[in-house]
């Protein structure tokens, strides 16, 4: 008689919580605040330059463009092996973790136990007669107590207005906005690679034009020496060649030094000890060749494309679910209890009707006086939510700066380029023309060595331009958040 109204009771609570956990406190997420809509919304950057630049979406694998076998293969070594992707991964994964530790706590958590007691208790009327009479031995305690137990039980929060719930949405944004951190990693590490790489290519052809003028000098210096021996030069002309010779000896340890440098940075990179890469970057290669004009898109693209922007705007996402999830402390917690379990003293008899036993209970908490604790918590909660939004504004505004910098400065570099390029063609037709009067006898071989280590000179000035436009390629694509891949 007694089982009925239980039952009904407990479905009529069961159907009460369904239709209360409908409820969820909190404010629901609305977006990501609007940022310079005007410059978001534009057709171009500000600073575009006006020539070759195309508005087209551009390639994630950007470097590709480069046209250089060695620094695919690079990058390609980077990404797959390179240690801060390891740990942005394992951060990823942790995430992910967490965000399944959250769904499960909205789930019904359940038990079996099972146990075996054996116990002897003292016999005490026995122990009373033995101390009654005196001489008389005493009587054996009772018999062994067994006991045999087996049962299940499980319990379910219900998430009446939606704490567990948001707890899920928040970690849910967690876990993206990390996905979006190992994104961001691989933008970085990419771009990272693709600079030392060209690091090492100018450097390599800086040292290998230096040590050329340094042979040239070393040439003029020795003609000098001779022309001064037979009074046709004087010792002012000496030194001022003996000081030029030297210091461009000078110039060689540091380059030298340099190459190492990167040729270790590129291992590390790729996950390599330093030393590894000496073998196969050694050899002196040309600088890759940059693509005859460099797709860019617009700014709304590049808002979407950076994992930056992307990580921010997640972590806004996550700390206003959590307001929700702190906000739902101050209404009750409806927790629906039950057992059902067998208990004998023989376990042969343990599985039998009479011996079952069975509860259910609904359970109900609330914390009604916490001294503020839960309001300072919200509080807290959306302390977070606007420091979240300021840096989803600040990242924003950030990227707008660097791509727009990055867009500056690569046009004003290949005009600089340009202008040495000019300068090198100038000091090649002045070579030439002094090679030709001195063939004539027109010139001596001095004036003629002069003019050519000008012409290397010029040349190492269009080497180092040319390796900084391809650094500010790779800075502008890097500002574009061009370079990741989609994890699977």
């Amino acid at each position: 008689m007694f089982a009925r109204p239980t039952a009904s009771l407990l479905l009529t609570l069961l159907a009460s919580a369904c239709a209360l956990s409908a409820c969820t406190v909190g404010p629901d997420y609305a977006g990501a605040p609007q940022v310079a809509p005007d410059a978001a919304h534009a057709s171009n950057f500000v600073r575009t330059p006006a020539l070759g630049m195309v508005s087209a979406r551009a390639p994630s694998q950007w470097w590709l463009s480069l046209d250089d076998p060695q620094l695919n293969v690079l990058i390609d070594a980077a990404l797959a092996h390179n240690p801060d992707v390891h740990a942005a991964q394992a951060r990823l994964r942790e995430a992910r973790a967490q965000l399944q530790h959250q769904k499960a706590n909205g789930m019904p958590t359940a038990s079996f136990d099972a146990a075996a007691l054996r116990m002897r208790e003292p016999n005490l009327s026995s122990l009373s007669s033995s101390q009654g009479s005196s001489g008389s031995s005493s009587s054996s305690g009772g018999g062994p107590l067994q006991l045999y137990t087996a049962g299940f039980d499980a319990s379910w929060e219900i998430d009446l207005f939606g704490g567990t719930r948001r707890a899920v949405e928040a970690a849910t944004a967690q876990a993206d906005a990390v996905d979006a951190d190992l994104a961001d990693t691989q933008v970085s590490l990419a771009a990272e690679v693709a600079q030392a790489y060209v690091d090492l290519r100018d450097e390599q052809e800086r040292l290998t034009l230096a040590q050329r003028s340094a042979e040239l000098e070393q040439q003029m210096l020795t003609l000098t020496q001779q022309r001064r021996a037979h009074g046709t030069a004087a010792d002012v002309d000496v030194e001022r060649l003996t000081t030029q010779v030297e210091n461009t000896r000078a110039t060689l340890t540091p380059l030298d030094e340099q190459v190492a440098e990167s040729l270790d940075q590129l291992a590390v990179l790729t996950g390599q000890a330093p030393g590894t890469l000496d073998q196969e970057l050694s050899a002196q290669r040309p600088l890759p060749a940059l693509p005859a004009s460099v797709a860019i898109g617009d700014p709304a693209s590049m808002l979407q494309q950076r994992p930056d922007i992307r990580a921010a705007e997640r972590r806004l996402a996550s700390s206003n679910a959590q307001i929700g999830e702190h906000k739902a402390d101050f209404f009750p917690k409806v927790t629906l209890f039950g057992d059902i379990g067998y208990t004998a003293a023989d376990p042969g008899h343990l599985v039998r009707k009479n011996n079952f036993s069975w509860i259910g209970a609904p359970y109900l908490q609330w914390n009604i006086l916490d001294f503020g604790r839960t309001l300072s918590s919200v509080h807290s909660a959306e302390a977070s939510r606007d420091e979240a939004d300021a840096k989803y504004t600040h990242t924003v505004l950030a990227a707008l700066q660097d791509a727009n910098t990055s867009l500056s400065r690569y046009g004003h570099q290949r005009e600089h380029l340009a202008t040495l390029q000019q300068v090198q063609a100038s000091a090649d037709r002045s070579a030439t023309l002094m090679r030709q009067r001195y063939t004539a006898g027109a010139s001596s071989l001095i004036d003629l060595l002069d003019t050519q280590r000008t012409q290397f000179s010029a040349q190492q000035n269009v080497v180092s331009g040319q390796a900084e436009l391809l650094k500010d390629f790779v800075s502008l694509q890097k500002s574009l958040g061009l370079g990741w891949r989609v994890q699977g």
